[in-house]
């Protein structure tokens, strides 16, 4: 069934704005990092740079390239986001011992504290979204698969490769 626009051309469901997949979870990406805003602007912090804060607490010392890779950044972008964060303390940049070309990147003392105080963050983004933790699990994956499929990374079945 079409629907009429106010031009009156008639538009396929498939080409209405309100039906895609891809501007949901891009509103819905929107509206997480406007929800983090309460407790990252207090200190300076902006999404992206706690999203690498984040990995670093999981493996900390890694290159630009090996940071880049899980948050999906290329080192054009996250570059100039570490030399922030490295002028606001979070972060230490220093060449690789064995490679000279690569940079290590580090937490600071400032860094590792912040882990601790960040601790509530997920469980507030959990009452905001409306959802319980297997709600969120089962939405996490779902949407895991979909990138995955999309980056051509998953089987017909949906399993990532």
């Amino acid at each position: 069934m079409q629907k009429a626009t106010r031009a009156g051309v008639k538009r396929a469901p498939e080409q209405l704005l309100e039906n895609q997949l891809c501007f949901a979870i891009y509103a819905a990406a929107h509206s997480f990092a406007q929800a983090y805003r309460p407790f990252l602007d207090p200190v300076g912090l902006t999404y992206p740079q706690y999203l690498v804060l984040l990995e670093l607490w999981e493996r900390d010392g890694q290159t630009v390239r090996e940071l880049g890779a899980p948050l999906f950044l290329d080192s054009g972008t996250l570059t100039p986001m570490l030399k922030r964060m490295e002028a606001a303390g979070w972060i230490k940049r220093k060449p690789d011992a064995a490679d000279g070309r690569a940079v290590r990147v580090s937490l600071t003392a400032k860094g590792i504290a912040f882990r601790h105080k960040a601790r509530a963050i997920p469980a507030a983004m959990m009452c905001a979204s409306g959802l319980d933790i297997a709600g969120l699990t089962a939405l996490r994956n779902k949407v895991k698969r979909v990138a995955a499929a999309l980056r051509g990374e998953a089987t017909p079945r949906g399993r990532v490769r």
